[in-house]
């Protein structure tokens, strides 16, 4: 099942270049190579394997990525682009998009088609370009590494992530010069890290919180068949809203003992953010953290202004309770969707910055009864499951193992009087298709468009819109006469393609599906 994704042999593969696994994440991201047949993360030149999903633009013209672009946004947060994940794919209209814009110190604006464009010093630019200098820049840390050009990679994302999204993560990729070779859900490339080299016969569960998304998933694993029974999360809740919290509590003590807002001042504001992270960071270790925060601003007169703060771990698990008890109430409905309970899972794997949160682990560990597996470094363990599906996929054996995902969202089509229908059931085993016939509605009639959308609700407007399918060039012919089948498939990357036929005459009828937000047509 694997190898059928490719369309050359493994002796032009290794001619035309190598291949890398990559978790590109919110706030970081890893690439792992294969070494002797096993991935590995590769680093920089200072030995940091986590990479920060951080592009900025200098005044003199250069783009820098990684380490040194994260340090611009203390400098010069308005030309340095970062959580660009939580934005990818999404409409500029979306209401996770009005979220984002509150802590975004860079300026966003729509495009023609809903796509969200980032303002910078080269310009506008849209999302998946904005991700692919992060993923430019993993590339050539991996072509340093291995010696060779990089051709090919696995690139992972949240479970979670709709076709819109999932679809502009291959775009990024892409347009960093790589074929995407598999579009891998995080929670399944953790489940292949963690049994690479075992056979095991278990009920595993992936808690997955990174910087700006959460997913649970549960998978059977029986030897090298990896089945995904359950997916679910939430592509808008992550570290970034712990940040959130902690920089909304500085900024009220700053203005409360220098009685001005920081939210006004863009440097206060990106300065009060990336001490919220590091006193995140802290917390994960200490009990409390005490300091001063040197120069946020200049008050009247260019004084500088600081701020004393102390804040203990406690405080924290008050700022965060809605965000750990969001994540617990996902687990349950997933359980539920899988129809298992805590104590009939074998093993919990943690996946994601956030999961060092202490409160987090504690209630992982209280959900399910045991503590969470130990083997796997949260941070690395999705670049590395990744790798290994690349090397699988690029040299296939017997043995390789079998990979069956599911669909993280129902697929539906609007019907009439504001209702949807289901076309592929959330949690159908990918590939997956659903079939609908559509007739004309008039006389004559030579296009019909159908609005698509992703999510469970009965109403199409509750449900989150993927886009438009037109059918077009239609036969003449009286209305309810000329059938016309659609064909809906999401394939193995989660990503929707369309087809469609004249139920009469079993020809081709030409169809596109408009994505909204994206510029991209199928």
């Amino acid at each position: 099942m694997l190898d059928d994704l490719l369309d050359f042999d493994d002796d032009d593969f290794l001619l035309e270049g190598a291949v890398v696994g990559i978790d590109l994440g919110t706030t970081n991201s890893v690439v792992s190579i294969i070494v002797d047949g096993e991935a590995v993360v590769v680093g920089d030149s200072q030995g940091n394997v986590l990479h920060p999903s951080t592009v900025a633009w200098m005044p003199t013209g250069e783009r820098i990525v990684g380490v040194q672009a994260r340090m611009r946004r203390v400098v010069d947060p308005e030309n340095t682009v970062f959580s660009a994940k939580r934005l990818i794919g999404q409409a500029f209209t979306s209401p996770t998009v009005s979220k984002v814009m509150t802590n975004l110190p860079y300026k966003i604006h729509q495009g023609e088609r809903e796509e969200v464009l980032i303002e910078t010093r080269d310009g506008n630019i849209t999302v998946p370009q904005a991700s692919s200098h992060v993923l430019t820049h993993l590339k050539a840390l991996a072509e340093t590494a291995l010696g060779q050009r990089v051709a090919y990679c696995v690139v992972t994302v949240p479970a979670n992530f709709s076709d819109a999204q999932r679809a502009a993560t291959r775009r990024a990729a892409d347009l960093a010069g790589m074929e995407v070779l598999r579009v891998l859900n995080e929670p399944t490339a953790a489940a292949i890290a963690y049994g690479k080299g075992r056979r095991i016969h278990q009920r595993i569960a992936v808690f997955d919180l990174g910087g700006g998304t959460f997913d649970v998933s549960v998978l059977a694993v029986r030897d090298n068949l990896y089945e995904v029974v359950a997916t679910g999360g939430d592509s808008f809740l992550g570290g970034d809203d712990v940040d959130a919290s902690v920089f909304a509590w500085l900024a009220k003590l700053f203005l409360r003992k220098h009685r001005i807002d920081p939210e006004a001042d863009p440097l206060a504001k990106a300065r009060l953010l990336m001490a919220a992270e590091q006193i995140k960071h802290a917390l994960s270790d200490e009990d409390e953290i005490e300091g001063t925060l040197n120069e946020v601003t200049r008050g009247p007169g260019g004084a500088p202004l600081g701020l004393d703060f102390k804040l203990t771990r406690a405080q924290l698990n008050e700022m965060i309770d809605d965000l750990s008890r969001a994540t617990m109430e996902t687990t349950d409905k997933v359980l539920k969707e899988a129809g298992l309970t805590p104590d009939s899972i074998d093993e919990v794997i943690l996946v994601g910055g956030s999961t060092r949160i202490p409160l987090i682990q504690q209630l992982v560990a209280e959900k399910f009864g045991r503590q969470p597996s130990s083997q796997l470094d949260p941070m690395q363990v999705v670049a590395i499951g990744a790798g290994i599906q690349a090397e699988r996929m690029v040299n296939p054996k017997d043995d390789q193992g079998t990979l069956l995902d599911v669909t993280p969202h129902s697929l539906r089509i609007a019907t009439v009087r504001g209702y949807s229908k289901v076309l592929i059931a959330k949690n159908s085993t990918v590939p997956a298709e659903g079939t609908s016939t559509f007739f004309a509605a008039s006389d004559n009639q030579e296009r019909v468009v159908l609005r698509i959308c992703q999510g469970e609700e009965e109403q199409f407007e509750d449900n989150v819109p993927l886009g438009e399918l037109a059918l077009e060039e239609l036969p003449g012919g009286q209305r309810g006469e000329v059938g016309i089948q659609v064909a809906f498939t999401i394939d193995a990357d989660g990503i929707l393609q369309v087809s469609a036929k004249n139920t009469n005459s079993k020809t081709a009828t030409h169809a596109t599906l408009s994505l909204v937000g994206s510029q991209e047509e199928r």
